[in-house]
């Protein structure tokens, strides 16, 4: 999610937005009154996402695809859309869902609205630092426990029976990085196809298919100051399938102290108050009655895959296609991170020394 905030009257023109025909098919389509004043909120490494202030001074928040060209079935407005509306009244909590703009003649590409959520996004160690050791602790339980109702949710009884096959989910996620790097790549690294291949001979025996949300991290949450979780945002790359792919992404972007981290969730959940990785996973394993035995293999899934998503937002940034933005990427240092996380990935499978 993307949560710095760029001033923008209703009046000049934002990348992303085009405000006369948004602002009439919001008024046309939804409660939301004109004029409008659009703000993007920086920092985002995929799509774009903007507050939207009406007449009356309520806040919502349109998320729309990045600028120019886009890789196959990425950033699915509508997709992302479905899902939310389906959790609303489970124990998931989510943002309320406004409208959905399938119309490209308005915005020239697919955009949805929703209502605005009051709370704190610990998306740095600043925001960390805010935060006393007490509220960081229950924060890390609230994350397992939110992790664990999603987990939980009937498919069929919130209408989500055919959001996606519920088999084979790791073979289909290998198959789709797998070619969106391909796709996206900007140098060659070969150790890309050694981990692919390696976590396609070792699958564990899958777990019964739940809804994967794909980007489970603290930085994806908006959280209360109380440290429980207001709503669990960016649902772009959810699907159904292997639970504990969920648990190794959360654990992939927590503190490890035997890797070095230069920012973001690894360096804020180091602060006191916050669990170990460990006990991360213990509380998830407890909670749900699950085995951790395979879980570095769904670790090193997570750091793969991560590397491959990574790629893609490294081109976007290089082809200017997430806009204008107050946050600056450092492009070489996010460049030289995509290797570390593949070699993170071959540590865990044991494949350094190969």
């Amino acid at each position: 999610m993307t949560h710095l905030l760029t001033e923008q009257d209703n009046m000049t023109p934002i990348e992303g937005i085009d405000i006369p025909k948004v602002t009439a098919w919001l008024a046309q389509h939804t409660e939301i009154n004109a004029p409008l004043q659009f703000r993007l909120i920086a920092g985002g490494r995929s799509n774009m996402t903007f507050t939207v202030s009406d007449a009356v001074g309520r806040r919502f928040v349109l998320r729309r695809p990045p600028l120019g060209h886009l890789l196959p079935s990425a950033h699915d407005m509508a997709r992302e859309h479905r899902l939310m509306a389906s959790l609303a009244g489970t124990a998931v909590p989510v943002p309320e869902m406004v409208g959905l703009c399938q119309d490209t003649t308005v915005n020239g590409r697919d955009f949805y609205v929703m209502r605005f959520l009051d709370g704190v996004v610990v998306r740095d160690i600043d925001a960390g630092r805010s935060l006393t050791e007490a509220v960081r602790a229950q924060m890390s339980h609230a994350l397992i426990d939110t992790l664990c109702a999603l987990h939980r949710v009937d498919i069929d009884a919130v209408g989500l029976g055919n959001f996606a096959k519920r088999e084979g989910y790791i073979e289909r996620q290998l198959k789709r990085w797998s070619g969106q790097w391909e796709q996206s790549k900007t140098r060659d690294l070969p150790l890309i196809d050694v981990v692919r291949n390696a976590l396609g001979e070792r699958m564990p025996t899958p777990s019964k298919a739940t809804i994967a949300h794909g980007d489970y991290r603290l930085s994806n949450c908006m959280m209360n100051l109380d440290g429980s979780v207001a709503g669990v945002l960016d649902w772009e790359l959810c699907t159904l399938g292997e639970p504990m792919a969920d648990l190794g992404g959360l654990l992939g972007y927590w503190h490890d102290p035997q890797t070095p981290s230069e920012g973001g969730d690894p360096l804020t959940t180091g602060l006191p108050g916050f669990l170990s990785a460990d006990e991360m996973a213990g509380l998830y394993a407890q909670a749900m009655g699950v085995s951790l035995q395979t879980v570095d293999y769904y670790r090193a899934f997570a750091q793969w895959r991560l590397a491959c998503i990574g790629e893609g937002v490294y081109a976007r940034y290089l082809g200017g296609q997430q806009g204008s933005q107050d946050e600056q990427l450092d492009l070489d240092k996010y460049k030289a991170s995509i290797p570390r996380r593949v070699e993170a990935a071959a540590r865990l499978l044991g494949l350094a020394a190969k």
